[in-house]
């Protein structure tokens, strides 16, 4: 059964990503991302060259599952500011089928809170700012943090997970980002 765009997906379970989700993971993001003339998406490539990296952060990797069906995928993985650790988000994928049903919004609060559990300071996505300043996102060079890509401008955000101040610096993401786009 599909939810039409838009509409509540009903019970989301999110869950670490298992051995064996690695497929219906991929999947997700194919369909996600499926662009014209580009296959797979490179967000695709982008995850499978992450798993592979020592930036991969297992307990990051979390999974959408409704109606018993892989639905959704978010992952963090090491990024750096300066030489002080911080999490890099992406890719965010959910199916076609079951966006705009808050499939998306559950990941990133879920991912967020697993990061702020485990002592992370500070996580950085490339995005839509609409999107995440609902998060409490900002774009980064407005706390002093230059982007990967000075491109980038609003589109990198970043959101601290503690009370004191981040230094400022240049934020890093894993190698596997470098030379994407």
């Amino acid at each position: 059964m599909s939810t039409a765009a838009g509409a509540h997906p009903g019970v989301v379970e999110v869950r670490r990503e298992r051995r064996g989700d690695e497929d219906a993971v991929a999947e997700v993001h194919r369909l996600a991302f499926a662009r014209a003339g580009e296959y797979p998406p490179i967000e695709v490539t982008l995850l499978a060259r992450l798993r592979d990296d020592p930036a991969w952060l297992p307990h990051l990797s979390l999974v959408a599952i409704v109606d018993g069906e892989r639905a959704g995928h978010v992952v963090a993985t090491r990024a750096w500011v300066n030489d002080a650790p911080a999490l890099g988000i992406g890719p965010v994928g959910v199916r076609p089928e079951r966006q705009r049903a808050g499939i998306g919004t559950i990941l990133v609060h879920a991912l967020v809170a697993v990061a702020e559990t485990h002592g992370e300071t500070l996580v950085g996505p490339l995005g839509d700012p609409r999107y995440y300043r609902r998060f409490g996102f900002t774009a980064a060079t407005d706390v002093g943090i230059e982007p990967p890509d000075p491109r980038w401008g609003p589109f990198f955000q970043v959101r601290s997970l503690v009370a004191e101040a981040i230094p400022g610096g240049r934020f890093r993401y894993a190698p596997p980002f470098d030379g994407l786009g």
